[in-house]
């Protein structure tokens, strides 16, 4: 099935919020609930979508790229 058509049909199991996709499509990292801030994780192409294999989400910080003129 499709990471577009999961993120259609599931939610987070803890609050039912929506979830949204964290990493690429072909290398997901897990679904992130919007709402909670919990990271299910996808392993072998199977998203693992319970609440004790959920880990909290800290975005991590992204690099400011400065250009010199």
């Amino acid at each position: 099935m499709q990471i577009a058509t999961l993120l259609k049909i599931l939610a987070c199991p803890k609050c039912q919020g929506d979830l949204q996709l964290i990493g690429s499509s072909e290398a997901p990292e897990g679904f992130l609930c919007t709402q909670c801030a919990l990271l299910y994780p996808i392993e072998d192409d199977i998203p693992i979508m319970l609440e004790s294999s959920a880990q909290p989400y800290n975005k991590p910080k992204s690099k400011v790229e400065t250009c010199e003129s």
